[in-house]
């Protein structure tokens, strides 16, 4: 398929669902990579994953649930000991500050209960639209677009988009992408992003969609002569 340098909104909006539907042949399960049981320990689990793999994070969150079991426990531990209890995951302090506030507010705010809104969860520390949206589709089983850097590599190279900015790309991908889909958009994005549309190398001669991506061996190409 030869794609033209500028596409409709509706052109664009037929080529997404020609993609995810042949993501989803290669890809037919897909889900959330983090391990949680309840609606805390999940957005615990985001806060913590922010520059650190899903695999260090559960490896954290596998003792640090048996401890701390409701937002009253994390706001109760001294910092200092929070501190260390996540310490794996990298910027500790910065995330243990978070995590006190968001569950300070949860607690004083919310009754202990995670909000179900954008709105609302935005107000948490250390929650912004990504977080949120991870929440609301994962919990409250809600349409909405995750963008987090795998999502913003694979649309701009798909030619979606052409912006590093997650709002600008969210909403961008929002109206393109038939509502019912929001959330398999975002699961099989990262996905294939993991597995072939790798940042440092992607695997174009092994990806489903070349055919209609505009930056197919073109990026691949352009690495390997940067590199040279």
């Amino acid at each position: 398929m030869a794609l033209k340098k500028r596409e409709s909104k509706k052109q664009k909006a037929a080529r997404v669902v020609e993609i995810l539907d042949l993501l989803r042949q290669k890809y037919p399960v897909t889900n959330v990579g983090l391990q949680y049981t309840t609606t805390l320990e999940l957005l615990i689990a985001v806060i913590l994953s922010a520059q650190c793999t899903d695999e260090r994070v559960d490896m954290v969150t596998r003792e640090l649930f048996k401890k701390y079991r409701s937002a009253e426990d994390f706001v109760r531990v001294p910092r200092e000991e929070l501190e260390m209890d996540i310490r794996p995951t990298g910027f500790y302090r910065n995330k243990a500050k978070n995590i006190q506030e968001c569950c300070r507010r949860i607690v004083e705010v919310y009754n202990g209960e995670v909000p179900d809104n954008i709105e609302d969860l935005t107000t948490l520390a250390g929650v912004g639209r990504k977080t949120a949206n991870v929440i609301l589709s994962h919990i409250f089983k809600k349409q909405a677009v995750v963008v987090d850097t795998h999502v913003t590599r694979l649309t701009n190279r798909l030619g979606f988009v052409e912006t590093d900015d997650a709002v600008k790309i969210e909403y961008a991908m929002m109206e393109i992408t038939p509502e019912p889909r929001w959330v398999e958009l975002t699961h099989l994005l990262i996905t294939h992003g993991r597995a072939i549309c790798k940042a440092r190398m992607p695997l174009c001669e092994k990806c489903i969609v070349n055919t209609l991506c505009p930056s197919a061996f073109i990026i691949k190409q352009n690495l390997k002569q940067a590199n040279n």
